[in-house]
């Protein structure tokens, strides 16, 4: 199957593939070198790939993936490069956002925390307090599509329920199981939303648990020492509702039978905690077959991941079996 992805330019619509297909692929970039020729700074080049306006491809060695010569060609050959890249990776906290639709702050959080705005990105202050991030263009979108959310009465909440890191969470597994073919990887995508006492539940196996752990991408950096913060972060990253920790449980039994069938899990390497170390009287383990070190692969992902706007998942409505296509639709953009 093809896919065929669009580049917007100010006076035309130009499909990706026709657009880099005269070129060779010519030489992969690591992504500080396709930042740099891309004109973007390291977060904005991040986000970029994740919101899948850069493709990546594999690293032949295993390591970080990388950007081909031709689709950076493809880039700047755009006639709004590179103000129009920079433009739809532009994040705005709730100051800005609030002034960017010409509300109030507190009616911003507000519809931030129904679930009406979804965060793109979060990060803990110096005071340990969680500061969510928006795309701008989304906001101007939701401006244009609902402007009645902005004036008159305050919408009504939904029992007061924060929905903003339940709709993040979604939206970051989604775009994280889109940005590589790696079976394992997208796993390791879904059980980065679940505690280890339920990743131990479903995931028998120490290797396959170690594989997993070891596959789950960096999202906030915490010193070692910092309980508090990781507790932060964890009420952050971990599904903590019952409906969303099943939700959740069942993407992963998926994603697991998925990974399964491409191939074994690589074994534990060295590091791998004494939680997920095999039990006394078990072969050491060799180090992983094929990978040289953690592997994050760029992002390219959905802008409207699974989120979450009601109390129950949108693929989990009327309590309907999940069938194994819908990971497969999520990891496509479907």
């Amino acid at each position: 199957m093809t896919v065929v992805t669009t580049v917007t330019t100010k006076k035309a619509v130009v499909p990706a593939v026709a657009a880099g297909a005269a070129a060779p692929a010519g030489p992969r970039l690591a992504s500080g070198a396709a930042a740099r020729e891309l004109e973007l700074k390291r977060g904005e080049f991040e986000l970029a790939v994740q919101l899948g306006h850069i493709r990546t491809v594999p690293d032949p060695g295993g390591g970080r993936r990388r950007v081909t010569a031709r689709e950076v060609a493809r880039l700047r050959a755009a006639e709004d490069f590179p103000e129009g890249l920079r433009e739809r990776v532009r994040t705005v906290g709730t100051g800005e956002g609030a002034v960017l639709l010409g509300i109030a702050p507190g009616r911003f959080t507000k519809l931030a925390r129904m679930g009406r705005i979804t965060p793109v990105r979060c990060y803990l202050n110096r005071y340990r307090a969680v500061v969510w991030l928006y795309l701008a263009d989304e906001l101007v979108e939701l401006a244009m599509r609902e402007p009645e959310l902005l004036s008159g009465r305050h919408p009504e909440s939904d029992g007061g329920q924060d929905w903003r890191a339940r709709n993040w969470r979604g939206r970051r597994v989604a775009m994280l199981a889109r940005q590589t073919d790696d079976q394992w990887e997208q796993a390791a995508a879904v059980a980065s939303a679940l505690d280890s006492a339920h990743l131990a539940e479903i995931v028998r196996d120490p290797y396959e648990r170690a594989c997993l752990r070891r596959l789950q991408p960096e999202t906030f950096r915490i010193h070692p020492e910092s309980a508090i913060a990781q507790g932060i972060v964890d009420r952050v990253l971990l599904a903590d509702e019952p409906d969303e920790i099943e939700w959740y449980r069942l993407r992963l039994v998926e994603a697991l039978a998925d990974a399964r069938d491409q191939c074994p899990a690589p074994r534990p390497i060295a590091d791998a905690t004494a939680e997920d170390a095999p039990a006394a009287g078990e072969p050491p383990a060799p180090r992983p077959l094929g990978r040289t070190g953690p592997r994050t692969a760029t992002p390219a992902a959905r802008p409207a991941a699974p989120e979450r706007t009601r109390r129950r998942p949108v693929s989990q409505e009327g309590g309907a079996p999940v069938q194994r296509s819908l990971l497969r639709r999520l990891r496509r953009g479907k």
